[in-house]
């Protein structure tokens, strides 16, 4: 059993997808990291399991962090994808890390297991609140800890970011999109509060290395990008172009190389077992 899985989520993480992907998404601040490993008590080598772990770009940050390189015992990536696995499998190369298939319901490891449980960039697509609620608590041992996070693309720092989302964000479909916050909702049923603390939150403003391609490819990373007709695909990515030249309220780091500053945000909810 894997669980229930969205069905955009089924088809824009499918097979041949996720190669641009994982060349397109940004990884993780350090500090976003840094935060994650102080908020668990306990002090020795972690059991992790990460849920929706796609192609390994949050695996990886964690491997690479000084913080974390040396606090992990072992790591059970679990993800519903096939052809996420597949490309997880290929980018990820560590003795302590293991992939299984599996879904915020249907978690396929032993009770107790897991100082950690981490959720980067997945969340949202979660379709039963109250159920993923009761799995995380029978994953955790006593006193373990539930981080989400992800990375959004900041629109309040500039105009052109703000553009950017406006003309991707209307295809979005009606799915459960991070920045709608219906992912809250979880913190509103019985299981979560039978089980959990109060969330806890904190967010990171940064700015990434842009560029038009860049800006393009991650665009088009996006579930509900990647399932458009090749027409449909075509004018976005025209109008991505005319966004980026006229270039709104733009920093740029190189202009001579096409570099500009891609401002972003990190959030970060820690979620204390009771």
């Amino acid at each position: 059993m894997v669980g229930v899985v969205h069905e955009l989520a089924k088809v824009g993480f499918g097979e041949g997808t996720n190669e641009l992907y994982d060349k397109a998404r940004p990884s993780y601040q350090s500090a976003a990291l840094s935060y994650i490993r102080q908020s668990i008590p306990a002090s020795g080598p972690l059991d992790i399991v990460e849920i929706g772990s796609g192609t390994g770009i949050f695996t990886r940050a964690l491997l690479a962090h000084q913080e974390w390189s040396a606090s992990i015992a072992q790591l059970t990536a679990v993800e519903p994808s096939a052809g996420m696995r597949d490309v997880f499998s290929k980018s990820v190369s560590d003795s302590r890390v293991a992939t299984v298939e599996g879904s915020f319901d249907h978690v396929p490891v032993e009770d107790g297991a897991a100082d950690l449980v981490v959720i980067a960039q997945a969340f949202h697509w979660c379709p039963d609140y109250g159920a993923a609620a009761v799995e995380f608590a029978r994953v955790l041992k006593p006193g373990g800890v539930v981080a989400l996070i992800w990375n959004l693309e900041d629109r309040d720092a500039a105009k052109w970011v703000a553009q950017l989302r406006d003309r991707i964000e209307q295809f979005e479909q009606g799915t459960p999109q991070f920045r709608l916050g219906l992912w809250r909702q979880l913190f509103d049923t019985t299981s979560y509060q039978k089980y959990f603390q109060a969330p806890e939150e904190n967010t990171w403003a940064y700015n990434l290395h842009g560029s038009l391609d860049i800006v393009t490819n991650r665009a088009f990373s996006k579930s509900y990008i990647a399932v458009q007709p090749d027409d449909v695909k075509a004018q976005i990515q025209e109008d991505i172009k005319q966004i980026v030249d006229r270039g709104d309220g733009r920093t740029w780091i190189d202009e001579s190389e096409g570099l500009f500053e891609y401002p972003y945000k990190t959030y970060v909810v820690i979620i204390r077992r009771k």
